[in-house]
């Protein structure tokens, strides 16, 4: 199947002499503003440019420590994704998921945790885009899924932290049967009076964004996430003609009324906090 290939340029030689002495990974040049940061001054500062402002993608394991105060449980990490399809492309389904849960040391592309944020008890659901660019399979929707029916049984409000390039085609209809399931989870836990705060990061495409992403009480988004169903090279390429700047960045998913706010990595979590002090003032009153 060549669509599934992908031809590589050989790279030039270069002589021994050539090379550099430089250790990797000791700078990183900004997507933004181009300029080259030292990693380290990166890292204290919660991956965001200290020049431009642009936010790096961070691990997902950053990103619950960001999120959750200290003492957090994971829940549902008993679940494990099989071949239903028995796919192949250039390598079969099975052994590309044992080499990403070799490589990550997870079974599939979403953590449930219950903990507290800033002593509020939550469900908090995260993707991982390191695996799989955070497809969203059959396991990956089950947790999710059942991250909604734990905070309604609970009667705790619900977070989940979106980061995926869409549904996982290696399962074909049942990556897809995850964004009724999740949906209809979502429901009940309205229909129960319970806050849902949906985080979208960069990327959210495809069926997430599609779904559960878009369907929070709250939608809040980082800056300059790629937030989407489809991307915006094939809708130029379908439409024949040229975006407008900042097409399906999240400062203009905020202007035409898709986001409800954009908010810096640094806040995010005393916004979140916000908006759930805020809810659970309403139900009580």
């Amino acid at each position: 199947m060549p669509w599934f290939k992908k031809t590589k340029k050989p790279k030039p030689l270069r002589s021994d002499r050539a090379r550099s002495t430089v250790p990797e990974g000791l700078w990183v040049k900004c997507q933004g503003c181009r300029e080259i940061i030292y990693s380290k001054e990166l890292a204290r500062s919660l991956k965001i440019c200290p020049k431009c402002g642009y936010h790096f993608r961070i691990e997902i394991e950053e990103r619950i420590r960001l999120l959750l105060d200290k003492g957090f449980a994971e829940l549902c990490s008993d679940l494990r994704p099989i071949d239903p399809l028995s796919f192949k492309d250039t390598k079969p389904y099975k052994d590309r998921l044992k080499a990403y849960q070799k490589r990550l040391g997870v079974p599939d592309a979403a953590f449930v945790l219950e903990g507290t944020m800033q002593g509020i008890p939550v469900i908090l659901a995260a993707m991982n885009y390191r695996f799989m660019g955070g497809s969203m399979g059959s396991v990956v929707g089950e947790k999710i899924a059942r991250a909604a029916e734990i905070a309604t049984d609970r009667g705790i409000p619900l977070v989940v932290v979106s980061a995926s390039g869409g549904a996982r085609m290696q399962e074909g209809i049942l990556s897809l049967m995850q964004m009724a399931k999740i949906s209809a989870a979502l429901n009940r836990l309205r229909q129960a009076g319970l806050p849902y705060i949906s985080i979208l990061t960069d990327p959210t495409t495809g069926g997430v964004t599609a779904s559960f992403a878009m369907l929070g009480d709250i939608n809040l988004a980082e800056p300059g996430a790629l937030i989407g169903f489809a991307g915006p090279r094939v809708i130029e390429q379908t439409l024949r003609e040229s975006l407008p700047e900042g097409f399906q960045r999240s400062e203009f998913l905020l202007e035409k009324g898709f986001l409800d706010m954009v908010v810096p990595r640094p806040e995010l979590k005393a916004m979140v906090v916000r908006c759930l002090r805020h809810f659970t003032v309403r139900s009580i009153a």
